[in-house]
């Protein structure tokens, strides 16, 4: 038997005799070879990312006891077997590179201690990705912090999450056994690091991530994303009158039309570091690689780092990309923020020409569309081991804010027969509304906000006041959602003899995704290696207001820790984040191969 090549090609694994491919990949998932010599009858793969799923989707057709046992046969984290020296290779290795074989007496304590809490609540092991998002180790620190965090979960999600993490220890595996570089997502993921160290004072001095419109932490970014555009090959660079940092790449047509591309800077409080801004660095890294080619295309790449998106600082929304279709609202100059400084006061100290947005409206036919890329702030594609989703529609939304009114009453002498409860509707109401929601698929309702004015333990709810937000793919569905809750909110309210009131506070429209761009994203996925995944977002993006003036379709990257986002846990891997340059850059080939 051939002994393993210095670095291994695709070529060599697709043409091995099957036992030496087996001897080769046998390794990747712990003593699991089962999962190699399954996915090793599907060559020959067109890349390594097309392995990394068939060796993924083993496991997700595996039964539940065959999956367990999967999890069982990695060994703990600090546990016996490292002490024992009784780890297979690649496990040593990846607990040396987290410094776990250099624990302090009370870091091995702990970890012990939570190990076995872990093992004896789950009743396996707990699993966790060691190396990391980037491949280079986590600390100890957020090992134990992890660890501490997931023994408070679920166990049907912590099993998931335990595979999730295999999946990736595997994933860092293959790219050792392939010697693989992952350079552009290891820039980008590193791009993202550099901009997070700007955070407003307060939220900073606890370590967490804030940047609101116009705030100093907010002109910093805005400095750092021109500085970085500059440097990567962008030929025009600029900070527009919303504060918006745009770029332009020249076609080498100078006539030719320009593609428009971009995601926000700005984030919610206590953010992520992802949302919004791996649109704009995986932007920047395929100009990156296009300068260095000394590559034009037939058409211009315009970058836009929208400034707001998030509504944080001020209840406006959008405000970037609205500037660019002409949906920007004068009214909008005298809303003021919690320290009483109105936007415009706000502009006017940043620098900033209100007079001039305006301006600042894009003229359709001169673009081809408007792609973004984003973090998929959700758990599907994690869930289903895909990096990359393609999206096919923005969901249209509903909002109301809605009040029942009953009778306050004492809660000890009133019969139950005798209540006019307003909370007990509204609960009512809720159950319905996961029922409705389920009966089609990509459908949501939430009630986000719920309250009893002046409540008492001892009193019947009297009034209540709740949100509905309500969201689907079309706007019919979205229509059709509306129409029955809001129908069986009223049946409620008169079975159990109370009043309600509603009024609506958004409605937006559903963007759907342009045919021809969204064909692009699939094919480019498909170039890849990777499966096609379709899905829609049921989060809003800046695309849904450039879609109000041309064609737009969105490419998700898969996130991690469940796909959570908006939160302090929002991660992605440098690998995925490769993937998505690579997938962007080959939508830029098929633009020009096609003459769009």
């Amino acid at each position: 038997m051939q002994t393993k090549p210095m670095a291994l090609t695709l070529e060599q694994l697709n043409s091995a005799p099957s036992d030496q491919a087996l001897a080769w990949l046998g390794g990747i998932y712990e003593h699991s070879a089962w999962i190699a010599q399954g996915a090793l009858a599907k060559r020959p793969f067109a890349s390594l990312a097309a392995l990394k799923a068939a060796m993924a989707d083993e496991v997700t057709h595996a039964p539940h006891d065959q999956q367990l046992k999967l999890i069982c046969a990695h060994p703990e984290l600090a546990g016996r077997a490292m002490v024992s020296k009784t780890l297979t290779a690649e496990s040593t290795h990846e607990q040396q590179t987290a410094g776990l074989t250099a624990c302090s007496p009370e870091e091995f304590e702990t970890l012990q201690t939570l190990n076995a809490r872990y093992k004896e609540k789950f009743g396996w092991p707990f699993i966790l990705a060691v190396r990391g998002p980037r491949g280079t180790g986590l600390s100890r620190t957020q090992i134990i912090a992890t660890l501490a965090r997931r023994v408070q979960g679920h166990p049907d999600f912590e099993m998931q999450e335990c595979l999730r993490n295999i999946h990736r220890i595997a994933e860092i595996r293959l790219k050792d056994l392939f010697a693989c570089n992952s350079a552009l997502g290891d820039e980008v993921w590193d791009w993202h690091q550099s901009l997070a160290q700007y955070s407003e004072p307060d939220y900073a001095a606890r370590g967490e991530l804030t940047v609101t419109y116009l705030s100093q932490a907010h002109q910093a970014c805005a400095k750092e994303i021109s500085e970085r555009m500059q440097a990567c090959g962008f030929d025009e660079v600029h900070i527009d009158a919303v504060g918006n940092v745009v770029a332009r790449y020249l076609g080498s047509n100078p006539d030719g039309k320009t593609l428009l591309s971009g995601s926000h800077y700005d984030t919610v409080r206590n953010a992520g570091r992802y949302d919004g801004r791996l649109g704009i660095f995986v932007v920047i890294a395929a100009v990156q690689a296009l300068k260095r080619r000394q590559t034009r295309l037939p058409f211009h790449i315009e970058l836009v780092a929208f400034a707001e998106e998030e509504g944080q600082r001020y209840p406006a929304t959008f405000l970037g990309s609205s500037a660019l279709v002409g949906d920007f609202d004068t009214a909008w100059l005298s809303q003021t923020d919690a320290d009483g400084v109105s936007m415009l006061q706000a502009m006017q100290r940043a620098g900033l020409d209100p007079q001039a947005i305006a301006g600042l409206q894009r003229k359709p036919s001169d673009y081809l569309g408007f792609v973004e890329v984003h973090i998929e702030q959700g758990p599907v594609l994690n869930e289903m081991n895909r990096p990359l989703g393609v999206v096919t529609s923005i969901n249209g939304s509903v909002r109301l804010q809605c009040e029942v009114t009953g009778m306050a009453s004492h809660a000890g002498t009133t019969p139950m027969n005798r209540r006019r409860d307003a909370a007990a509707a509204v609960a009512e109401l809720s159950v319905y509304l996961e029922q409705r929601a389920a009966q089609e698929a990509n459908l949501v309702a939430t009630i986000g906000q719920w309250q009893v004015p002046n409540g008492s333990i001892n009193v019947v709810p009297g009034r209540c006041l709740f949100s509905l937000d309500m969201r689907a793919p079309s706007d019919a569905q979205r229509d059709a959602l509306s129409h029955d809750i809001l129908q069986r909110l009223r049946d409620i309210c008169s079975e159990r003899g109370v009043r309600c009131e509603w009024e609506e506070t958004v409605r937006a429209a559903a963007a759907p995704s342009d045919a021809g761009l969204q064909s692009r994203w699939e094919q480019a996925v498909a170039e890849l290696g990777l499966p096609i995944h379709r899905m829609p977002s049921g989060a809003g993006h800046d695309a849904m207001k450039l879609h109000q003036i041309m064609p737009q379709a969105m490419l998700f990257v898969r996130g991690e820790n469940a796909g959570i986002s908006h939160n302090p846990l929002e991660s992605t891997t440098s690998d995925d984040m490769q993937l998505a340059v690579e997938a962007f850059s080959e939508f830029l080939q098929l633009l020009c191969t096609d003459h769009l």
